[in-house]
């Protein structure tokens, strides 16, 4: 069947190789776009036989990161699709280790055909030997995911996915150059409408990950910044509102003014600051920042009712407080996300 994969490969082995061959010879009518993200010209032959076996390479002079990597290989498709006037076509991304099975590339691409909106995810079982660190992070990852999204996806950090040409130009604007572009590719979707689904795919680990350039802490943060961003903002609130607050009453002698005015400043500072660092919306900053305080009276209102009947129930003042602030932090992020920044 006629498709599009992408291999992003840094630094790649033999495998790589062995990968375009298995699609050459299986998938005869797919084209192969390979994405040489900098690997150095100690590693030219390797994309030399790709190109000979009949992959195009791109090549990025200096390494830019997985996502960089992927948005070369959008924008090379799109430019194709227009010049040749070509319909919609799946796009498949693949790694360039061998750990996906032409099956499931085959699989992914026919999940496209049916749902051409749909973001396609193959989602691993991690079953039996699975390297501990990518069973542990996954967990993480999709158990935040579905807390701030109210979405289950069973493996957010699987490299084969698959996209319709005609989202293309929705993935290029996306932010991240690196990792944390294909998590932001899982929050993004929802919000434009694209839906995610998962078919199963085998789950092959070759030589416990090893050829992974995944760095645990530096792209973890990358990953997980949009809520890092997110709490930075509502911590540096809550200082202006503290700060605001001894101010105005220093100078007002009036507790109930100032404690109104301290939260209106911080819920302001607060609202630019996720508009403009978080979020970026798509509406204008008038229409969600009335949205944000609506939201902000809603959650006030909620605050002291949750708060008021945990404590009601025998739930001591501080604990209460802690639970209360903890599950209005993940809805306001998943508001936020979805509605007021839309």
């Amino acid at each position: 069947m006629p498709m599009y994969i992408i291999i992003p490969a840094y630094e790649p082995d033999k495998r790589l190789i062995q990968v375009v061959q298995d699609i050459t010879i299986k998938l005869p009518k797919a084209r192969i776009i390979v994405v040489n993200d900098g690997s150095g010209p100690g590693y030219n032959d390797y994309y030399d036989e790709t190109a000979f076996i009949g992959a195009t390479v791109l090549t990025h002079p200096i390494n830019k990161g997985k996502g960089a990597a992927l948005k070369t290989a959008f924008a090379h498709i799109q430019e194709e699709v227009v010049s040749q006037h070509l319909s919609a076509q799946p796009i498949v991304t693949v790694d360039s280790d061998g750990q996906h099975l032409i099956k499931d590339i085959v699989r992914v691409a026919k999940a496209i055909e049916e749902n051409p909106s749909h973001l396609v995810l193959g989602a691993r079982a991690f079953v039996g030997k699975v390297p501990a660190r990518s069973r542990f992070g996954n967990k993480v990852t999709a158990g935040l995911f579905r807390l701030v999204t109210g979405q289950k996806v069973t493996d957010t950090q699987t490299g084969l996915r698959g996209m319709s040409t005609d989202l293309i130009p929705w993935l290029l604007n996306l932010d991240g150059n690196r990792f944390e572009y294909e998590f932001n590719m899982l929050l993004e979707a929802k919000k434009s409408g694209h839906q995610i689904s998962e078919v199963p795919i085998e789950t092959v680990y070759l030589e416990e990950n090893k050829s992974s350039h995944f760095r645990p802490i530096r792209d973890s943060i990358r990953i997980y910044s949009p809520f890092l961003k997110f709490s930075g903002t509502a911590v540096l609130a809550s200082v202006i509102d503290a700060t605001a607050l001894f101010v105005l009453f220093a100078l007002t002698k009036n507790l109930l003014l100032s404690v109104v005015l301290a939260r209106v400043i911080s819920a302001s500072s607060q609202c630019l600051l996720n508009a403009n660092v978080v979020f970026n919306p798509t509406s204008s900053l008038f229409r969600s920042s009335v949205r944000y305080f609506m939201l902000v009276l809603v959650l006030l209102a909620c605050n002291y009712f949750l708060l008021s009947s945990l404590v009601a129930i025998g739930l001591g003042l501080v604990l209460a407080k802690l639970v209360t602030e903890t599950l209005l932090f993940l809805v306001s992020y998943r508001v936020q996300h979805n509605v007021v920044f839309a």
